[in-house]
């Protein structure tokens, strides 16, 4: 293991709740073990870890903490790694998002790595756009689940032409990740474009669900 994996793991080793880690496990429905650190601590480590660490051994740490991990907060830490300052407009953080998603196959995984395409679709707008729809109709639902939250957090930056094409062909999905994540992205946006929510829930067959968490604050 390289000397930045082995820090990270050690400052989380060293962090462990015992007491805390198996309803940490419970709760997420994990396979992996968790050391019971909060989301929280692990960023902060993680970080402090990491310093000044160049971008390509940062890709290559997030990796080897991914595949290799032993538990969870390891694999949150090798997403968080991926948003550090050196990474935000890399277009090799893509590649790997991607193999976290689909090797991670859960809702924290997901939700996490949502903000990494944020930030590409700010950094390459052009290409981030056409992979964010190439993936909104993948056969992985949480791969779609992904593309659909890929905006959360941009605001008066969303590209609601982009947003309304990744739901589109979800909006038949029984899938309750696919329906929450629908909600989640509308309710998003309706934070700075209320009108056009209402409008597009209005014209669009929606399940109840993602209905609903569209509207929450409307």
């Amino acid at each position: 293991m390289s000397e930045l994996a082995e820090s990270i793991r050690t400052a989380l080793a060293s962090a462990a709740d015992p007491q805390r880690a198996p309803g940490q496990q419970a709760y997420m429905k994990s396979a992996l073990p968790f050391y019971g650190v909060a989301l929280p601590e692990v960023r902060r480590l993680t970080k402090a870890a990491a310093g000044r660490t160049d971008a390509a051994a940062l890709r290559a740490t997030a990796m080897e903490l991914w595949d290799e991990a032993s538990r969870r907060e390891e694999r949150y830490a090798a997403m968080h790694l991926l948003g550090l300052r050196a990474l935000r407009a890399d277009p090799a953080v893509v590649p790997i998002v991607e193999h976290m998603v689909r090797t991670g196959q859960w809702w924290d995984i997901t939700d996490e790595l949502a903000h990494r395409l944020a930030e590409a679709l700010d950094a390459r707008p052009l290409e981030t756009t056409m992979l964010v729809r190439e993936w909104s109709v993948d056969g992985d639902f949480w791969v779609r689940r992904v593309a659909i939250l890929s905006q959360l957090g941009r605001r008066d930056r969303v590209d609601p032409v982009l947003l309304a094409t990744v739901i589109e062909p979800n909006t038949g999905d029984s899938e309750f990740f696919i329906r929450k994540a629908i909600g989640w992205a509308l309710r998003d946006y309706a934070r700075v474009a209320p009108e056009w929510v209402r409008d597009y829930v209005d014209s669009v067959q929606l399940s109840p669900l993602s209905r609903r968490e569209a509207l929450k604050h409307l």
